[in-house]
């Protein structure tokens, strides 16, 4: 054996052998590196060598190493969040290597429809989702501005530009007529449910209506935006009809962020920010006022001026000029936000706490503050198999505002621009020797409110037997508003001689206790194409409602006015103690076939005790279907064809929007004793018969993907029909009551049309763009009102037309006379309301959207939002005073009319004495020329941030950025701002933000 391995043969043989071992030994080696997304270390991304099974996994600060062989082998980098990539070695070991973030395709995003959880992909029904990266981080007290614009289908108007206030939100438009017919119960507002739990009624403020319009307090301002995870809003009847009668408008479903498996994150982030007044109207100057007030007594051969016309008659500096827009709204309001958070966990257990702190001023002078603290904390829990899972969530909110007491606005645009100083030479308010009446002595009223929220909820799941899942879903809601409205003496000019005698104080107190709790049982099963789901369940919902106000007149002293004890005559309200409960049994059934053809039924039975035991209970149900023709086998071969899906949906909601105990007779504690008792009067009569309104909604709708998902396409049309409407019905004035609750046989149509489309037309290494863009087409219609012609709606309503038209005089222009002329539709030659107001305008909105951007690159982000709305609206001449007298106008108003200036807007100048010239500015403001476009592009939101990782290892991440909000407005519109629904207050802010947010 020896002599043959020693053979020529045998010693080649050797020779090879080992050759072959060496080469493959030295193209055996190890690579290491570091994986980020261009910013921060990746951990989770899976690296593996190409045609190898060997992999490896980095780790939390992103570091891999992996064995690999071969002389120039391909690494893959994959990640479920980010795009693969392909490496080739080329004889390197050590690599620096960054992920693209993925597109995520209709496919991966997941939507919460409430009880339920549905890929988009597979939704039969309207779901809009705006997620934390477009909410987190803007210069917002409430989370409902920063989602302006971005959804199709929904309208979010802010009420004033005051911090603390309300918003008008619409979701496909107005289905109830109560808010149109300046009812005190709002019939359209959405359903708010804040991870699972609903948060009941709106607070309404007692005293604030001087201040914050419509004395409303969003039920949002609680909620710090940064702790947002998700918004979405359901809006068809297949994804609203499983609310019942609580989604008759809209669902908004808001969900927290929660704690997730990582090492422990701590989070904290500062901004800082100044805001002012978006628009402000060009009003006359000194010159321009003193020379129309002049010309105004000319004009009615007044010669020797009036005692009282201080402003042109030498009392007042005639050269003084003040632009008081500046002066009492024009001020900058400071804002700071100071964020905290902390999360972590493994495979069981995650949580996440965070806290946060708001101070933000006004444009007023004075030091005024709205202040909002918040707690958010939440902890998940899920067993080792997986079957059991536990989520606790619960957020706590303090918020103080206190403010001055009345509204500068209308001051500031009418004040004489030559009236007299704010402050004297020592400081003092001035009242010029009592011909001053000063604006700023409000500021020794104040208007404070005190708010309180808590909101706990706790979600329990199990799964047994395979198929089965059984969920619990409680909690409550708790809040608490205190306010107080201080008027002392020191607001009124001390030459009339007042003393605290003459001061009052008003304090009322809101609370609204709300509990619910939600039993369910669900069943997936699959076989073969098949895929069934059914889910059954139960509410029950309980809301306390409590208010009570007093007024207190007359104090010994005002360092008394916080206790009205101490009032010499008190002001009690009656006391408010409703409760409101509200049960319903639920169902939900799908059926997936092939995953081309879907069907979603859902059924609820509702019953409320706001009706009466005949009609306490109704039925709601819709149902929903999707067609996939993408997975169609004759359309796999189109390749630019990523998705498709045909999806529609018709069913039923209600309505239970108008307030407690409202089938019964109600009473009322008179105001004045009657032989010292004090008694009760009724106000309300007994209908045991009144039932819900309810809203037929059916919609059709098409979803396209393009190119691998790189472009994305929705249309929708939508057309919902709300009958039943719940008015108060007209009754003779022999009955003691001018109306009843009742159920008015009129129908109200909403219809539309909804786009929607995004796009990222550019992805590389380096660079990212991503955008998005949404345009509604709303149209609301009365469809049928029986004897509308004989009822008190005649002069409101027309049938055919849409329910927010106005019917006003029909401006003609101006006679060779200089006044007004009006169509005379009865011919009786004289004008009067109601026979001569019939032209007829629409006060609403044709169509709006947005248009939203990001564009990164490598560590820079620039994002920016453009919000659009064409309507029209009631313009400046709707609240016009006569021009000519004590008041300031725009100097759009110094086109007078004339017979040298035929085209003039307005007739000439009257100082106020003369009514004939006051019945016919009446008549204009309540005519078409007190209606045009109100059409606006507004630059809503624009953001650039550098993200960075500092060199030392104990920081994660560092974010810096820089940020606007309401920055630039493009308009026609006569008026302050064409966005605002409410005349006589402070309009929208625009604001400038800086700030960081660094991650340990």
């Amino acid at each position: 054996m020896k002599k043959k391995f020693c053979r020529p043969a045998g010693i080649t043989f050797a020779f090879l052998l080992s050759a072959v071992y060496c080469t493959v030994h030295a193209q055996t080696r190890t690579v290491t590196g570091i994986v980020n997304d261009g910013e921060q270390p990746l951990s989770g991304v899976t690296v593996s060598q190409e045609g190898s099974s060997v992999l490896a996994t980095t780790t939390a600060t992103g570091a891999f190493s992996l064995r690999i062989t071969g002389k120039n082998p391909i690494l893959v980098f994959s990640h479920p969040e980010y795009a693969e990539r392909r490496i080739a070695t080329d004889g390197k070991s050590i690599f620096t290597v960054a992920l693209t973030e993925k597109v995520k395709s209709i496919e991966e995003v997941v939507l919460n429809a409430g009880y339920y959880k549905v890929k988009e992909r597979e939704s039969t029904g309207s779901i809009a989702k705006v997620t934390a990266k477009d909410i987190e981080n803007q210069p917002v007290n409430n989370v409902l501005s920063a989602v302006q614009g971005r959804m199709a289908g929904v309208s979010i108007t802010q009420n004033s530009g005051t911090p603390g206030g309300g918003f008008d939100v619409q979701i496909r438009g107005r289905n109830s007529l109560r808010n149109l017919l300046n009812s005190a119960i709002d019939g359209n507002q959405p359903l708010y449910i804040v991870d699972g739990i609903a948060l009941g009624n709106t607070l309404s403020s007692a005293f604030s209506a001087s201040i914050l319009p419509l004395q409303n307090i969003s039920p949002l301002n609680s909620l710090n935006p940064n702790d947002i995870e998700s918004i979405e809003i359901l809006k068809d009847a297949d994804a609203t009809a499983i609310y019942g009668s609580r989604g008759a408008n809209g669902v908004i479903l808001i969900t927290t962020k929660k704690g997730k498996k990582s090492d422990l994150t701590v989070t904290i982030g500062q901004q800082y920010g100044l805001s002012a007044v978006t628009r402000y109207m060009k009003m006359m100057d000194n010159t321009q006022y003193v020379n129309m007030r002049l010309k105004a007594y000319a004009n009615a051969n007044i010669t020797n001026i009036p005692a009282s016309a201080y402003d042109v008659n030498g009392t007042w500096d005639k050269n003084r000029n003040t632009d008081w827009q500046k002066e009492l709204i024009g001020h900058w309001a400071e804002h700071s936000d100071t964020q905290f958070s902390i999360l972590g966990g493994d495979h069981q257990h995650s949580f996440r706490l965070s806290a946060s702190h708001k101070d933000q001023g006004t444009v007023f002078p004075g030091d005024f503050h709205y202040k909002t603290n918040n707690l958010d904390t939440n902890y998940n829990f899920l067993s080792v198999d997986k079957k059991f899972e536990l989520n606790l969530s619960n957020s706590f909110s303090q918020q103080s505002n206190n403010v001055v007491s009345a509204d500068f606005n209308n001051r500031a645009l009418l004040l004489s621009p030559n009236a007299p100083a704010l402050y004297d030479s020592a400081g003092n308010i001035n009242w010029e020797n009592n011909t001053f009446s000063n604006p700023v002595a409000a500021l020794n009223s104040t208007y404070t409110n005190h708010i309180f929220q808590f909101n706990q909820g706790i979600n329990l799941s199990y799964n047994f037997l395979r198929d089965f899942k059984l969920k619990l879903n409680g909690g409550f809601n708790y809040q608490h508003l205190d306010e107080i409205n201080i008027k002392p003496n020191t607001m009124y000019n001390p030459a009339f001689g007042s003393t605290s005698n003459d001061s009052s104080s008003s304090k009322s107190t809101n609370s609204i206790f709300t509990y619910i709790a939600e039993p369910q049982i669900s069943w997936l099963k699959q076989f073969g194409v098949h895929e069934l789901i059914a889910l059954a369940g139960a509410s029950f919902q309980q809301a306390t409602t409590k208010i009570s106000a007093m007024t207190g007149v007359g104090f010994a002293s005002n360092a008394l006015l916080e206790n009205l004890a101490a009032a010499n005559f008190k002001i009690i309200s009656p006391e408010v103690d409703n409760q409101y409960k509200y049960a319903s049994l639920f169902a939900r059934i799908n059926y997936n076939f092939s995953k081309k053809y879907i069907v979603n039924l859902t059924a609820r039975r509702d019953g409320s005790s706001r009706f009466g035991m005949n009609n306490r209970f109704a039925n709601f149900g819709a149902i929903g279907a999707a067609w996939l023709f993408s997975n169609e086998a004759f359309l796999k071969n189109i390749k630019w064809l990523s998705f498709g899906k045909l999806r529609g949906s018709y069913g039923i909601t209600g309505s239970d929007f108008i307030g407690d105990y409202q089938y019964l007779n109600n009473y009322s504690i008179a105001d004045i004793a009657y032989n010292n008792t004090t008694g009760l009067y009724p106000i309300s009569l007994f209908n045991p018969n009144f039932s819900w309104e309810k809203t037929k909604k059916f919609e059709a709708a098409m979803e396209m993907g393009l190119f691998k998902d790189y472009v994305n396409f929705s249309a929708a049309f939508y057309l919902n029909r709300s009958s039943g409407q719940l008015v108060g019905m007209p009754l003779s004035a022999t009955t003691g009551f001018a109306s009843i609750l009742a159920n008015l046989d009129a129908v109200v149509e909403n219809r539309g049309w909804e786009f929607e489309a995004s796009s990222t037309p550019l992805r590389n290494e380096n660079w990212r763009w991503q955008t998005s863009f949404n345009i509604s087409f709303p149209e609301n219609k009365l469809i049928s009102f029986p004897d509308l012609e004989g009822s008190a709606y005649a002069n409101k309503y027309l049938v055919g037309m849409p329910t927010s038209i106005v019917k006003l005089f029909n401006y003609e222009g101006i006679d060779r006379d200089g006044k007004y002329i009006f169509t005379d539709y009865n011919g009786d030659g004289k004008i009067s309301s109601p026979t001569d107001a019939q032209a007829i305008r629409n006060i609403g909105v044709k169509y709006f959207g947005g248009w939203q951007n990001e564009v990164r690159y490598k560590n820079l982000n620039l994002s920016f939002l453009f919000q659009f709305v064409q309507q029209t609206n009631w313009n400046f001449f709707r609240t016009m005073t006569t021009p000519g007298n004590m008041n300031n106008q725009p100097v759009e108003l110094l086109n007078v009319w004339s017979p040298e200036n035929p085209a003039g807007i307005i007739m000439p100048y009257s100082p106020g004495t003369q009514p004939e010239v006051n019945t016919l500015t009446s008549n204009f403001r309540n005519s078409t020329a007190a209606v045009g476009d109100a059409s606006y592009i507004r630059l809503k939101n624009i953001q650039l941030n550098y993200r960075f990782r500092p060199s030392f290892s104990w920081m994660r991440d560092a974010v810096v950025y820089v940020q606007g909000q309401n920055i630039l407005t493009v308009t026609s519109y006569f008026g302050q701002d064409p966005e605002f629904i409410t005349t006589g207050f402070v309009p929208p802010l625009k604001t400038y933000a800086l700030g960081f947010q660094f991650k340990f």
